[in-house]
């Protein structure tokens, strides 16, 4: 029981400075705020700021930890009978019926600042690429490339097809988000683009990595 209330206070911690960091960086830009002002305004110590968060993109990308490994879950716990594929476009279409954050939904000022810093920006490539190699490394002992010559393509190849849709899709929810556009309507116009995505995908992956 202290365990857990421990952790909760920890997380609760961590989810104040990151909302105080994200507002400030709102306000001010991200390059314009320091570690000092964002410990000052959560009336936390510096360090306790660098403990949570040793970067400081991460205190607005406060997610990636989650980012990182949502495809390579999903796909670790798949139904039987149900293929990589399959396990991600089941789990992009319930995101996206959800107006997940995972999936880029965020607000408009969020997106903005998001895509309006060079930093941050970089920091969702290197976000991307984490991605893509722990979803190669989950697929690495995975099933088979049932009924095609050639036998398993590599798994980093795989892994690298099935993230640049969930990327795409991602991109797309945060330029509309900051454009302004309603979660409603984002979700209605990505709808019919990952239908199309996922589609183009089956013919080659369709049978990969099926859960026995």
């Amino acid at each position: 029981m202290g365990s857990t209330l421990r952790e909760r206070k920890k997380q609760q911690t961590r989810q104040e400075i990151s909302d105080v960091a994200t507002r400030l960086f709102i306000e001010r830009g991200f390059d314009a705020v320091t570690i000092a002002q964002i410990a000052a305004a959560a009336d936390v110590a510096k360090m306790t700021v660098t403990n949570h968060f040793p970067r400081k993109e991460d205190l607005v990308l406060d997610l990636h930890e989650a980012m990182v490994r949502w495809p390579a879950e999903t796909v670790a716990n798949r139904a039987a009978g149900q293929s990589a594929l399959g396990a991600l476009r089941e789990a992009h279409f319930a995101a996206l019926e959800r107006r997940d954050a995972l999936l880029g939904f965020s607000g408009p000022s969020f997106a903005g600042l998001v895509l309006g810093s060079p930093t941050l920006v970089a920091r969702l490539r290197e976000i991307d690429e984490q991605r893509e190699q722990t979803l190669a490394e989950v697929l690495a002992g995975e099933g088979t490339f049932a009924g095609q010559p050639g036998g398993d393509p590599p798994p980093l190849l795989v892994a690298a097809q099935l993230n640049a849709t969930h990327r795409v899709l991602f991109q797309e929810v945060l330029r509309r988000t900051a454009e302004g556009e309603s979660d409603d309507q984002i979700a209605g116009g990505l709808e019919p683009l990952a239908r199309q995505a996922f589609d183009l995908l089956e013919p080659a992956l369709g049978w990969h990595a099926v859960r026995q």
